[in-house]
């Protein structure tokens, strides 16, 4: 079975940021998503440039890409543009979190 983009923005969704406790898909922090063959790669932002979490989370989401079916060669980019902001958090979180 081919790899798939949405098979690695659902594995992805397996990866909370710590402190919120939500996954990097809900939280908007997954900006790009590219699949090769076997390989896959997801570009990632995180909620501050000084997130104490940051090697955590890039590992984390690293594991899940490679524990999708059919990924042989995982990769995880950390971009900061641009920026993350709580706009990119779908309205019905941003609203239960009342921002």
């Amino acid at each position: 079975m081919p790899v798939t983009e949405k098979a690695v923005r659902d594995a992805l969704k397996t990866v909370k940021d710590p402190e919120l406790n939500l996954n990097l898909v809900v939280l908007g922090l997954v900006y790009d998503v590219e699949v090769d063959g076997a390989s896959a790669k997801a570009t990632i932002s995180l909620t501050t440039p000084m997130c104490p979490a940051a090697g955590q989370i890039v590992d984390d989401a690293k594991a899940a890409i490679a524990g999708v079916e059919g990924v042989e060669e995982a990769k995880v980019e950390l971009t900061f543009d641009p920026p993350w902001t709580p706009e990119r958090i779908s309205p019905l979180i941003r609203s239960s979190l009342g921002i």
